[in-house]
């Protein structure tokens, strides 16, 4: 998932503090506890300095409402809502059973379950089921081109949004089935309707982004408001009713607020004393030391598959150029990143595209102060040639980041080191709000920007295939996830090799995604991958319940408010 927004305790100064919290406080039980109904009601108070963006569910790509969404919106399927490693598994949602699917893997039956309704009091029907995944490709789904082109039909969808009408998605009301053929085996399918673009919303949502508007759902909770400049409301779903807690359980608080707008440092006084229960936002350094400490108990640490990165647009200058952009990964210290991150025990330095523990990753360090996988500093003498080699010597460049002072210091720290190799850098620090979009759309010609991946699903073209292959670089659209802009058809058809492999021998499947990352890297160098991230949940001692789901991080509807 984006997931572009972040929100770490960070600072180096409370590393050593944190580190004795995260042995504690970083692990999660495999399943959730069974319902408590005395814990209900209340209200679940949320604290961010910015908004994630719109509310389309179609449409965002954030982790800050792909959060939300786990408890407003439902797919055919969904990832288990549990703690630990069975929080990646896919079970049965909206649809009464997992598919069934053909011997070859082209085609996959789903009866969509009876008797649901919409937060608005519509049934759910096959309509709304076929009327969605049309929709994903008229509202221009960051990734209706690479993940579902895979429905026959997807293609012309591609082409022409607007008249799309996806003939390989075929429903009968008469016995509410919903049948999907492909255009070829995808070994992701069943992951890829499992993430909230897949939400199932109703057939009469208009086919644009709805940007503040609620768009109804079927999950526990509706969204009630939203205001980007002040708060977003959600409340109690008068229609839902529990069909499978594995799928969608029901939730604790009454409401559930998120308030935009305030400092952090005032976020993280309203959380200690009671008058908020969460902070989004990385804490400033000054309140780290004390939160890790006196909070101990409400301080939640976890390793994540994600990654931090510099990706630099290959289509205008000076990063049109090779050298300029291997310059620019010869130049960069990731140590020094990860310090402003908050320290070794909240980052860790990478060099590849692919986090560690991630399928399909190999230790490899292609622009390395050293010649061995393991990072071991930068080469500033290399960088510096490189860049006279380029031609792009003394060129303008502009660096856009987010505003917060995580973002905004790193983002700093890059333009003192794009100056000392011989440019003419300066900052340009966004809103998160708009931040991830703006960086996205070509025709705000951004040369280099800082921005966060974290995984939609545990699978390596979730990363090289979503970030980088030809079908996700869109001119002109703030959809474009693909921000290097990198398009070269010999790696697409590798891609497209390596994810034909996962079918049939996801082994070798994920040893062609691990030469990728490296091929990719040396001769291409799109980005500088900066360092792989921890998550810090700090919650109020008002709260109690916290879980945490690898796939979606912390579940915001299971907390209990005291």
């Amino acid at each position: 998932m984006n997931h572009s927004v972040s929100k770490w305790l960070r600072v180096a100064a409370a590393a050593s503090a944190l580190s004795s919290v995260a042995l504690v406080a970083s692990s999660a039980g495999a399943a959730g506890p069974v319902y408590q109904a005395a814990h209900a009601g209340g209200t679940l108070k949320l604290l961010a300095t910015g908004a994630g963006g719109t509310l389309d569910p179609q449409v965002n790509y954030t982790l800050q409402y792909w959060q939300l969404y786990q408890a407003t919106y439902d797919g055919l399927v969904t990832f288990q809502k549990v703690g630990g490693t069975p929080s990646f598994d896919v079970v049965p949602d909206l649809a009464t059973s997992m598919p069934t699917i053909s011997k070859n893997g082209l085609t996959y039956t789903f009866t969509l379950r009876k008797g649901i309704k919409f937060s608005n009091g519509l049934p759910v029907t096959v309509n709304d089921v076929k009327a969605s995944f049309q929709r994903l490709f008229k509202v221009s789904n960051p990734n209706a081109g690479t993940w579902y082109n895979v429905i026959a039909g997807g293609p012309a969808c591609v082409s022409t949004p607007a008249t799309c009408s996806l003939s390989g998605l075929v429903v009968n009301a008469a016995t509410n089935s919903v049948v999907f053929h492909l255009l070829h085996a995808d070994a992701e399918f069943l992951d890829q309707l499992a993430v909230p673009f897949g939400a199932i919303l109703p057939a009469g949502t208009p086919a644009k982004d709805q940007g503040s508007t609620p768009i109804p759902g079927t999950g526990a909770y509706k969204f009630a408001s939203y205001n980007p400049n002040t708060s977003l409301v959600m409340t109690r779903n008068p229609y839902f009713k529990v069909w499978s807690s594995a799928a969608q359980p029901q939730g604790y608080p009454n409401t559930i607020v998120e308030d935009f707008g305030q400092t952090v440092e005032s976020e993280v006084t309203s959380v200690e004393n009671g008058q908020a229960d969460w902070v989004f936002d990385p804490l400033p350094s000054d309140r780290l030391q004390q939160v890790s400490t006196k909070y101990a108990k409400d301080v939640h640490v976890h390793t994540l598959t994600a990654d931090w990165y510099l990706p630099m647009n290959m289509n205008i200058a000076p990063f049109n150029n090779l050298k300029a952009r291997q310059a620019v990964n010869y130049a960069i210290d990731k140590n020094a990143a990860v310090t402003l991150d908050g320290g070794t025990q909240l980052a860790t330095p990478t060099c590849t595209i692919l986090p560690p523990n991630f399928p399909g990753h190999v230790d490899a360090c292609v622009y390395n102060k050293g010649a061995g996988s393991t990072y071991a500093g930068p080469d500033l003498a290399k960088a510096k040639a490189l860049v006279k080699a380029s031609g792009t010597f003394g060129e303008k460049v502009a660096v856009v980041s987010q505003n917060d002072p995580v973002d905004a210091n790193i983002g700093q720290y890059v333009v003192s080191v794009l100056n000392s190799i011989g440019y003419k850098a300066t900052l340009k620090p966004l809103s998160q709000n708009i931040e991830f979009n703006y960086i996205q759309d070509t025709n705000n010609h951004v040369q280099i920007s800082l921005t966060q991946w974290f995984q939609d699903y545990p699978a390596a073209s979730d990363f090289i295939n979503v970030l980088l292959s030809c079908a996700n670089f869109h001119k002109g659209s703030t959809n474009s996830i693909n921000m290097a802009g990198m398009c070269v058809p010999s790696i697409d058809a590798k891609m497209h090799q390596a994810e034909t492999l996962m079918i049939s021998n996801p082994t070798a499947g994920n040893k062609l995604w691990g030469q990728l990352d490296t091929q990719i890297m040396a001769q291409q160098a799109p980005w500088v991958p900066l360092f792989n991230p921890k998550l810090v949940d700090f919650t109020s001692s008002r709260v109690g319940n916290y879980q945490f789901s690898l796939e979606f991080y912390m579940y915001v509807d299971q907390l209990w408010v005291k």
